[in-house]
């Protein structure tokens, strides 16, 4: 039987536990939805007033020079690419995870287009973050050259969907409902041996498990920055590009910040050279600084620390579960594999929604996903085991009670 004394050992062994002064975090709550929303770090704060007090206020027009704001997606780029395992030079900050995704495929497929022009096929996985099929099915209507979308699952395995028909592979290299993590390596030379290019959707997976995307040989990725690097809500996403791709790159959202000269004024498009070329317009500054301030909390940790507490995390809430709730309906859709999840943890629950709800009212918030999913968002900088330990005694309080029955629980809020 593990006991609260345990998990109080355990912390007091764990050589992450002093980013937590990190961040700003509300007393009497255990923040269990980092893979939504990250906490705020402390900095975001001074930032903020920084740029709003002194670049925009004082600077005015002059901080795009001054105080670095015009290289301020490249600068950002090269400070997210080592967490991902990029080179300077291959990743900017921009726009959102859907309008780099829809760039990143366009690219893709007009590579195919020249390389391989005979196939028409995209492959995804049907349960892939919703966003990401909706803007294949788009970019494909308005191509209108006889793409189909082919959806892996339990009736087709990704070997037999990877066939020679298939230009680009589109997957989530963390699932955002149960977790389950793919082999990017092993996926992608699968790929790369079929004559696939490869697009990684990391917002799950950036900052929250070790990524390799030179050295597992993808071609393209995308991901946000507002889940497990902290960079507050709605905050600028990012992209990355292999380099044997970045020239070849045909930007379908060609707008004056990815020109070779934005500021000669020139009536006909050029592209920039390099990663630039995948900038579209003008960047959002005060969104944009605060996304330092949680990259470089995450530069500070070990990769493999946050890691290995990650899994140790998972297991403790996966282990505590079982011994505390086994006698409920709670079924576990988290692969119990290290090698084959990310950093959260889902179950599923018949009334879901409401437990969810009746726990965010206690102070322990994670977050609900359809169909009768609670997930749990396992942030290293900032979760204890202790308040795993916490978080589960609470959810055997809420269902050995069934306060989740209580009528304030069962009303659907716009965002779950």
């Amino acid at each position: 039987m593990i006991t609260r004394a345990h998990c109080q050992a355990a912390d007091a062994l764990d050589t992450l536990a002093g980013f937590r002064q990190q961040f700003a975090l509300p007393p009497g709550v255990i923040y269990l939805d980092g893979n939504s929303l990250g906490a705020r770090p402390h900095s975001a704060l001074l930032r903020s007033q920084q740029v709003v007090a002194q670049e925009w206020g004082d600077g005015l027009i002059r901080s795009w020079n001054d105080a670095g704001w015009f290289d301020l997606p490249a600068r950002l780029g090269d400070k997210l690419g080592q967490l991902i395992g990029a080179a300077p030079g291959e990743t900017v900050v921009t726009d959102t995870t859907s309008l780099n995704l829809f760039k990143a495929l366009a690219a893709a497929l007009r590579i195919q287009q020249q390389d391989r022009p005979a196939r028409r096929v995209i492959v995804s996985e049907r349960d892939n973050f919703p966003t990401d099929l909706y803007m294949i099915e788009g970019l494909m209507d308005l191509l209108q050259q006889g793409y189909s979308l082919r959806l892996v699952d339990e009736q087709l395995p990704l070997d037999v969907a990877l066939d020679g028909d298939v230009a680009v592979l589109l997957l989530s290299h963390v699932n955002y409902r149960t977790g389950a993590m793919y082999d990017m390596a092993a996926v992608s030379a699968r790929a790369r041996a079929n004559g696939t290019l490869t697009l990684w959707d990391l917002a799950h997976a950036a900052g929250a498990v070790p990524v390799t995307l030179n050295a597992s040989g993808a071609d393209f990725a995308v991901g946000c920055t507002y889940k497990y690097l902290n960079g507050g809500p709605g905050s600028p996403a990012f992209i990355w590009v292999a380099p044997a791709h970045q020239d070849r790159f045909w930007q379908p959202l060609s707008g004056w910040w990815g020109h070779q000269q934005p500021f000669a004024m020139q009536p006909a498009y050029q592209a920039a050279s390099g990663i630039r070329r995948f900038l579209c317009g003008t960047q959002p500054i005060s969104a944009m600084a605060m996304v330092e301030c949680g990259l470089d909390i995450a530069l500070q940790a070990d990769m493999h620390a946050i890691r290995a507490k990650s899994l140790a995390l998972g297991d403790l809430f996966i282990t505590l579960v079982a011994q505390q709730c086994g006698q409920h309906p709670l079924t576990l859709i988290t692969p119990r594999e290290h090698a084959a999840r990310g950093s959260h943890v889902s179950f599923c629950h018949p009334h879901g929604y409401e437990v969810m709800q009746t726990l965010i009212a206690r102070g322990v918030i994670g977050d609900y996903r359809e169909p009768a999913v609670l997930r749990f968002g396992l942030t290293p900088l900032y979760l204890s085991h202790t308040d795993i330990w916490d978080a589960v005694a609470t959810l055997q309080d809420i269902l050995d009670s069934e306060s989740w029955r209580q009528p304030q629980y069962q009303q659907r809020t716009a965002v779950t």
